[in-house]
């Protein structure tokens, strides 16, 4: 996306708010008149002063009346200016915040997997505050400098029109000297934006697994690693604001000098009595004046450089095909069947390249208990990912009661399975409202009940505030053991009519597995249930077992039937319990 298709879409955003943006046309408009007034006002005071002794003072009195108004005038609408460019700033980036959060959580289960979230941080804070800035400073210098320069030019043509001829030169000059260095120093900012992306993504790894870089002493190293992204970064931003920031003085240099000349001029002009002093004075402050908005814009064209390279950013990801949305004609699914689940020849491959899942059928009717099992990279969490639609099959269908799963919304699919994953995820908040996240209407006696049902009532109890203890997003107060018993008892509170158990039992000690595999038994009774494990011990009561091995399932049938057939399945369970 270039400038120009980047920045039309930023005034959607602005064009969203045009009261606001009337009203502030309307400030800009009346500043600018003000401080337009000003110096023709000093020009006339200045004609009044005939010379030694014949100064007219009542008349200049008058003016500086006059000029105090004027100035007073403009000072309060450009206040009123400042505050309503801020205003529109922020609602501005508000909005864009907004529907960016609001597309990344259409955006497919793809995307999350393959970008890094610092980058996506990043792109909400940094790049954000980027285009919040230029907007801040570009929204009003626009404003106010396109006026100037047209106001200036009408009072210098008034005033004398061979001199503004000679002023109205610079003005192409300047434009193509900051057009020089803008469009070789845009690079500069974009890289500048890819490569801060890259180290926030860095840090937030970093922080994150903070136990494990120190258990493994991989602190040097990674200060090492950070101290090179850090001096990439930082050379890439001495690059952009220096090229950037050449514009500014150049411009300066070039209007320094139109001014110097059209001061040499005016003064033989007086000489010759072709123009009044006052008048000389007046030409002058408005050649300032023309001059000015050239200066100031320039200034910020280094934040409008960073805000372009920063949206291009955002608007990347806005523009990304979000899921695949639900047809027209798609039907809710009934949430207390739990119905037939028929996978017919399915096919997947997270690569086109090469495909994990070739030819899968199966047939799970309701009430079964469906234990999945076999090496990593098999296609166990596949199966699982396929079946919530988080990912679409590439071939055959899978089916709930003779219903295809793409016909059906994801929402009321979804409902129907509760998931419980190795990987726990908390948010900052109360126990309670953890608990409760499936069910924010829940009664206190309910969360309570699933809390017990978990086995995790008798460690919240000893928390500090027991359900009222406040924990943050990564939960570093509590074990993973007991983050893993909250999440269990959050799928407990929804009750669903399917469960989904992906290694659920992964983080917590034998005891406590033992007590929770019968809250499982009891919860999962008449249920559906899906559960991948790498410890057997967990699934021997299951009432179908699949030994799945590249995407393909090899073996099927009981704990007993399997451990006879002597095959995968055997020589797993033998590998995990020969030393017994």
């Amino acid at each position: 996306m270039g400038t120009k298709e980047t920045w039309q879409r930023l005034l959607t955003y602005v064009g969203r708010h045009k009261k606001s943006a009337f009203w502030a046309i309307v400030c800009a408009v009346l500043s600018v008149a003000a401080s337009l007034i000003g110096p023709f006002m000093i020009g006339r005071a200045i004609d009044e002063m005939f010379g030694v002794g014949t100064v007219n003072f009542p008349g200049i009195t008058k003016i500086l009346i006059g000029l105090g108004i004027v100035y007073f005038t403009g000072s309060l609408f450009g206040w009123l200016l400042a505050y309503l460019t801020n205003r529109i700033a922020y609602q501005t980036v508000n909005d864009m915040r907004g529907d960016l959060f609001h597309h990344m959580d259409v955006l497919p289960l793809k995307f999350h997997d393959n970008h890094p979230h610092g980058d996506s941080i990043s792109r909400f804070v940094n790049d954000m505050d980027a285009v919040s800035d230029a907007l801040l400073q570009g929204i009003s210098t626009l404003l106010t400098g396109i006026i100037t320069i047209a106001g200036a030019i009408g009072f210098m043509l008034f005033i004398n029109p061979m001199m503004t001829f000679v002023v109205l030169l610079s003005a192409p000059v300047t434009y193509f000297v900051a057009r020089f260095i803008t469009t070789r120093s845009q690079a500069l900012f974009r890289e500048q934006a890819q490569i801060l992306g890259g180290l926030n993504g860095y840090v937030e790894e970093m922080v994150g697994g903070g136990k494990v870089v120190q258990a493994f002493h991989y602190e040097d190293r990674s200060f090492e690693q950070f101290k090179s992204k850090n001096e990439e970064l930082y050379q890439a931003g001495v690059k952009s604001q220096f090229y950037g920031s050449l514009s500014n003085p150049t411009t300066r240099l070039v209007n320094n000098i139109t001014f110097s000349v059209t001061a040499m001029i005016g003064s033989l002009a007086v000489i010759l009595s072709k123009i009044s002093v006052g008048d000389l004075s007046s030409f002058l402050i408005y050649s300032n004046l023309f001059a000015k908005p050239f200066n100031e814009i320039t200034g910020v064209l280094t934040q409008f450089q960073s805000a372009t390279a920063s949206a291009q950013r955002i608007f990347a990801i806005l523009d990304l095909t979000p899921e695949v949305q639900d047809a027209a004609n798609a039907v809710d699914v009934e949430q207390n069947i739990p119905g037939t689940i028929t996978f017919n020849h399915v096919k997947f491959a997270y690569v086109p390249e090469r495909p994990l899942i070739t030819d899968f059928s199966l047939v799970v009717k309701p009430g079964t208990r469906i234990a999945i099992v076999g090496q990593t990279g098999a296609g166990k969490t596949t199966l699982v990912n396929l079946l919530m639609r988080f990912y679409d099959v590439d071939g055959g269908s899978i089916e709930i009661d003779g219903i295809n799963i793409n016909d059906m919304t994801r929402d009321s699919l979804r409902r129907k399975f509760g998931m419980v994953l190795q990987d726990t995820w908390l948010f900052a908040g109360s126990i309670r409202d953890n608990i409760a996240y499936g069910k924010p209407g829940a009664t206190e006696e309910e969360i309570i009940a699933a809390a017990k049902a978990a086995n995790a009532h008798s460690f919240i109890k000893r928390l500090p505030q027991g359900y009222d203890t406040v924990i943050s997003g990564t939960g570093d107060s509590l074990s993973q053991g007991q983050k893993q018993l909250l999440t269990i008892a959050r799928v407990m509170l929804v009750d669903p009519p399917m469960l989904i158990l992906d290694e659920a039992t992964s983080s917590i000690d034998t005891m406590t597995e033992i007590r929770i595999q019968k809250a499982f038994l009891k919860m999962i009774e008449g249920r559906t249930s899906f559960v991948i494990a790498h410890r057997l011990s967990t699934i021997r009561e299951a009432d179908l077992i699949l030994y799945m091995k590249n995407g393909d399932v090899v073996e099927s049938g009981s704990h007993e039937e399997l451990l006879e057939r002597g095959g995968h399945y055997a020589q797993l369970y033998n590998s995990q319990f020969a030393t017994a």
